[in-house]
Formats: C-alpha cells, sequence, structure tokens
C-alpha cells in the first residue's frame, strides 16, 4: 500500500507552471482561506495572463503578501478576485484595484453552495467551480494531506472541482479532526511542493481602558461550566486573561476561529470541555489565525477537533452544547438595534462571517446567550469624536444582524439585554449604554423616529 501512495504522488508531484496549465479561460477557481492561499501556484497563475480570459478567484480574508493575480492586473482586465470575508489587506486592494468584490455569504451555508450548484443548477446563482488550489501540510504516511489552520469549506471545495491542487508547506500545524480535515493522494489532480513560507500571524496589541471595561461587564454573564465562542478583536482577549485570572472552571471551546486566548486558558486548567455534550473534552474549531504559541499548540494537539464548517457554525450544531456564550464585535448599533458589523456607508470593512450563526446558535442554546461588542464612540482621522450607537445607518451600510436576533449588547457603559423589547425600550436601553455626549442628541432623534416614551428617563 506504501508503495502505491509513493507511486501515486510521484505522478501527480509537478511545478506550479505544470499545475497552473490546467486552468482554462472562463474558469471559476478557489484559493485557500486564510493561510491556506497558494503562492507559487498563484505567481504561476499570474504569469499566464497572456493566455487567459474571464478568470474569477474566490477567497476569504486575503492575508499578506498581495495575490500575484491581483498585482499583475489591477485593472481586472482577464482575473476578478472575489472575498468572502474583507480583511485589511482586502480593503487596500479594492481601493486600488478595478477587480475586487465582496462576496455575501452565512458562513454556515458555504459547503451547500458547491452540492447545490451541481445538483440544481438552473436555481443556484452560484458558478461552478472548476479549480481549487490550497496550501496544505505535506503527504503523510498515509497518503493524507491535512489542511491545518484551514479546515473550513476546503475539503467540499477540493471534491467539488476538476482542477484539484495541493502545495505543501511545512510549517502548517497538523490540526487533528474532527471531520473533513484531510484529503487523500488519490482525490487531487496535482500536488505542488512548496517553498515552505512562513505562516502569517496576528499581532494582538495591549488592550485598551475601554477594551478592558468592556470584558469586566462580559465577564457577568459567564459562569462555570460555559462553551465560549471568541470572535476576532480585543474584547475576546481580554476577556481569555480575566478567566484566567477567575475560579471559574471546567469552560467548554466551539468556535469558528481558534485564537491564542484559548491556548492561555487550556494552560491554566480554565478549559477542559468536561461539561459539553458534543465533543467532549475537545476545543472544535473550523480555522484558526494567531501566532507562533497558538500554531505550535495546535500541531498533533488531542485536545483539539478539526471540522468543517458546516458542522462548527450550524446553528443547531452550536445549540446542543448548554451554556453557550458568543462573544463578537460590531462597528455601530443603530437605535432599532440592528447590528452593523461589516461596512461604513458604502465601503465595505469586513464581512458577516459567522456572526449570524453564533448570534442564533448561541441564543438557541440552553442557558445560552449573545453577546455583541463595541466601544461607545470611535474617532475619524481628522479627530472628530463619532458615537457608534446611532439614529439611524448611513446610505450604504449593511445590516448584517437583524434586530430580532439581537440578544445582549455591551459596550463599556455597561450592558443590555433587548431580545423581545419594543423599539421604544431598546432606544432607552441602548442610549443608557451609549456615550454620555451623544445622549441627548440620541433621544431627540428617538423623539423624531418616534421610538421614544415621554416617559424614558436616562441617567
Amino acid at each position: 500500500m506504501a508503495r502505491d501512495i509513493m507511486k501515486l504522488y510521484r505522478e501527480k508531484r509537478c511545478s506550479a507552471e505544470e499545475a497552473m496549465s490546467a486552468i482554462r479561460p472562463g474558469f471559476w477557481i478557489d484559493y485557500g482561506f486564510f493561510n491556506g492561499k497558494p503562492q507559487l501556484c498563484d505567481r504561476a497563475l499570474a504569469a499566464r495572463k497572456a493566455d487567459l480570459s474571464d478568470v474569477s478567484i474566490l477567497a476569504a480574508v486575503t492575508l499578506p503578501p498581495v495575490p500575484e493575480v491581483l498585482s499583475c492586473d489591477p485593472k481586472g482586465e482577464v482575473f476578478t478576485y472575489n472575498d468572502f470575508h474583507f480583511s485589511p489587506l482586502s480593503r487596500i486592494l479594492q481601493s486600488q484595484t478595478q477587480n475586487v468584490f465582496y462576496n455575501p455569504i452565512l458562513y454556515s451555508e458555504c459547503e451547500r453552495y458547491y452540492s447545490d450548484r451541481i445538483n440544481d443548477p438552473v436555481n443556484v446563482g452560484t458558478p461552478r467551480r472548476n479549480a481549487s488550489i490550497v496550501q496544505t501540510c505535506p503527504m503523510d504516511e498515509h497518503g493524507y494531506f491535512n489542511f491545518g489552520l484551514h479546515n473550513s469549506s476546503t475539503y467540499t471545495s477540493l471534491t467539488h472541482t476538476d482542477v484539484v491542487v495541493v502545495e505543501t508547506n511545512s510549517n502548517l500545524p497538523c490540526c487533528p479532526g474532527g471531520r473533513n480535515e484531510r484529503i487523500h493522494i488519490s482525490q487531487i489532480t496535482h500536488v505542488v511542493e512548496g517553498k515552505n513560507p512562513p505562516l502569517l500571524e496576528i499581532p494582538f496589541p495591549e488592550p485598551t481602558e475601554v477594551e478592558r471595561k468592556i470584558a469586566g461587564y462580559v465577564m457577568e454573564h459567564i459562569r462555570d461550566g460555559c462553551c465560549l465562542q471568541f470572535g476576532i478583536g480585543g474584547v475576546p482577549n481580554v476577556v481569555g486573561g480575566l478567566l484566567v485570572e477567575s475560579d471559574l472552571r471546567d469552560l467548554g471551546c466551539h468556535t469558528e476561529m481558534l485564537v491564542d486566548a484559548y491556548v492561555d486558558l487550556f494552560e491554566a486548567g480554565k478549559l477542559t470541555g468536561a461539561r459539553k455534550s458534543i465533543d467532549r473534552g475537545k476545543m472544535a474549531f473550523t480555522f484558526a489565525v494567531g501566532g507562533s504559541r497558538l500554531y505550535e499548540f495546535m500541531d498533533n494537539n488531542p485536545s483539539i477537533a478539526s471540522y468543517n464548517v458546516e458542522y462548527i457554525n450550524h446553528p443547531n450544531i452550536i445549540s446542543r452544547n448548554d451554556n453557550v456564550v458568543s462573544i463578537n464585535s460590531a462597528l455601530q448599533i443603530d437605535l432599532y438595534s440592528q447590528i452593523n458589523a461589516e461596512s461604513m456607508g458604502f465601503s465595505q470593512i469586513s464581512g458577516n462571517g459567522g456572526m449570524f450563526d453564533f448570534v442564533q446558535g448561541a441564543y438557541w442554546s440552553r442557558g445560552g446567550r449573545s453577546l455583541i461588542c463595541l466601544p461607545s464612540t470611535y474617532s475619524k482621522s481628522d479627530g472628530t469624536v463619532k458615537s457608534r450607537i446611532v439614529p439611524y445607518f448611513d446610505p450604504g451600510t449593511i445590516v448584517t444582524i437583524p434586530r430580532q436576533m439581537v440578544n445582549i449588547i455591551v459596550t463599556e457603559y455597561g450592558w443590555a439585554s433587548l431580545k423581545g423589547d419594543s423599539t421604544w425600550a431598546r432606544a432607552e436601553k441602548l442610549i443608557g449604554i451609549a456615550h454620555p455626549d451623544f445622549r441627548d442628541e440620541l433621544v431627540k432623534n428617538a423623539e423624531k423616529q418616534k421610538i421614544w416614551r415621554r416617559s424614558n428617563r436616562i441617567a
């Protein structure tokens, strides 16, 4: 059997240039998400610009370096780049080129887009992918390529395309499943041995005083045995530090994004997963972005479980654990309690990601709750201070979470539980946790918008 595996490997091993020769005009291509973005193949594909036309690429959370298909084609004459979730780099690239676009999804659904397109091509708008290219760990002795930090929808993508290319990187940690965390040599068409580029690490700056205050209010909602989902941002890291110092115990982890804070909790003995109903004793996740300490911790670690996103993010799966606490951030909330977590006017900042999934799943969990955190203000480039709690959104602003789904909002001035409240009660509570400098103006707007009672009182 080992000889058969190595025979297959030798037959499919090729250069990036040879692999990219399989790409044809009009192809839709999946690039690996996060640290899974191919680099040798990306350069080889860009070098074929003169031979190609109308090639669309789908990625998510584009990390440095800048994709060569964009560097070589800033006017979008050949390549169109679509991103499921904008990163800071995606925003810069969209401002500098004419071929970068946001692709809205519900993260928990994205694997279905492949099968739906094949089974019902007339009624599904998502185009069929022709090729999938992703960085993976080198092949193991059994013929498998582990996806490392980016399980997500990778297996589904690779098994629903004709051209299947893995570009190996020995720096990727091998992350046990779970499910769908690897692919076999027999299922792929090309193996490109990569140059083993370093993995991108996300630095975590020293938390601000505002983030510390928000984290303090978040702590009021966590008790023994809670199952935690941390989103990206400073607040989850502060909460992780506070939990390490607390006397809480038997915390669990079911999260789309595994971050450094979970390592701190595990090593402090706080994160045992002993009270989880599913994946007991495991940190279940679908992708990871953080620092080298996190990546080293994950390598062949039996305490983690890498799952595909359809499992991790489905609200029905999330809710199977009791006492799920979902902690996410937002850009703005209006007085109707609609959440904007992805745009400022017409400018795309990030994306929905799995926020919708975990807001729903956490609330469906027995004893669970969803917390959406945001500082009460932000400063513009000219130094002007603006409120993040606004009367209504500017034109072009995207509603990420509808008001009916919003559970608990947290700012540095406190928290407000909104489920089941009327419009005037929501406005009153939100104004109560807004920055004091903006409360009078928010009250005036609430009156104009007829969502204010005369008897309402704001301290």
